[in-house]
């Protein structure tokens, strides 16, 4: 077990079948979640899913938990990003609180 941040986490030197970053992924600078995507992907095992939360928008905001900016690249941006670094989208979802998710699958 390992507490460190995201930002600098080596993923315990492991891969995975999946990875989830839910409510996490906005709360970082843009660059911060360029480079984290990627080393996702590297992460994922072939077959390997990633599902992670940010609005469709692109758009920045104070985020209530932590006093800090938030920013959502936007849903044009993600999915560039995505193909980027290797992975495909396969799905978008929206709940009833109009949350937005990104499924993304790593061929």
């Amino acid at each position: 077990m390992a507490c460190e941040p995201v930002e600098d986490s080596p993923f315990f030197g492991e891969s995975f079948n999946g990875v989830l970053a839910w409510g996490l992924l906005f709360l970082l600078p843009a660059t911060t979640q360029r480079s984290l995507v990627h080393r996702v992907a590297s992460a994922l095992q072939s077959g390997g899913r990633f599902l992670f939360t940010a609005p469709a928008q692109a758009c920045s905001w104070t985020d209530l938990s932590t006093g800090q900016t938030s920013v959502s690249l936007g849903a044009d941006a993600y999915k560039v990003l995505l193909a980027d670094a290797g992975l495909k989208l396969v799905a978008e979802h929206q709940d009833e609180g109009e949350n937005r998710y990104y499924e993304a699958l790593k061929p």
